[in-house]
């Protein structure tokens, strides 16, 4: 992990969306959804994160499945396709990465499964340490929030946007934004220096649709970055 040398001279890349599915879903059907979102716009990544109601990890045949229809058309446009909470089956599936709770394998665990050329990204919720210890042990992500309520998940911590912007202040690794981001609340984690938003039901629960909600955020993340 690398400090910036001059963080006000430094020019950051615009943030990008990284689409998160929804926890449930039939994978033939959702694929013509994913395929309508992946037309409208800009899209950097789509994390598989398939749930039970009791919030587990959906089992292994149920991932595979989902895997194999959905990561070849999020492939097709380029979108780097990352397994949640499973190093295992990433490695086994050949997915792009792997996004792993703290509560998941340890980071050194998930290296070790998916190898070096592969995404490791890490949930820090509202912590610092977390962070710095992360991207001290190689990851190439990490997450901050909730940052606003969210149906998706029982979140474990409230994170503000300041955490992003002294992240973005101080470090070269990307940091992502996650937690009940919609088009209407984007902005401001835009600003405070989200490098990506980790997006689900504010795309797939969308009044106007997945498609309509991934052009209303690209609008959003190609504004010129202003402080708030």
């Amino acid at each position: 992990m690398s400090k910036k040398n001059d963080p006000v001279a430094e020019e950051r890349e615009p943030c990008r969306l990284y689409l998160v599915t929804p926890p449930r879903l039939e994978p033939r059907a959702f694929a013509d959804t994913l395929k309508a979102a992946l037309d409208a716009g800009d899209v950097a990544s789509l994390q598989l994160r398939l749930k039970t109601e009791g919030e587990a990890t959906a089992d292994a045949d149920t991932i595979r499945r989902a895997t194999e229809i959905l990561m070849p058309l999020a492939q097709s446009y380029d979108v780097a396709f990352i397994i949640n909470d499973r190093a295992d089956l990433a490695a086994e599936l050949g997915a792009d990465g792997v996004h792993i709770g703290q509560d998941d394998a340890p980071y050194a665990e998930a290296r070790k499964l998916v190898g070096p050329d592969r995404i490791v990204g890490v949930t820090c919720h509202d912590s610092r340490h977390l962070a710095m210890e992360a991207g001290e042990a190689g990851a190439d992500y990490v997450a901050f929030g909730a940052f606003f309520e969210t149906g998706t998940k029982t979140p474990k911590a409230r994170a503000e946007p300041e955490i992003l912007t002294w992240w973005s202040e101080m470090f070269v690794l990307p940091c992502v934004a996650i937690g009940g981001i919609t088009v209407e609340n984007a902005t401001p984690l835009v600003a405070a220096g989200a490098d990506f938003l980790a997006v689900s039901g504010g795309v797939w629960a969308h009044p106007g649709g997945p498609a309509e909600a991934v052009r209303a955020f690209n609008r959003v993340l190609t504004e010129p970055r202003q402080k708030p």
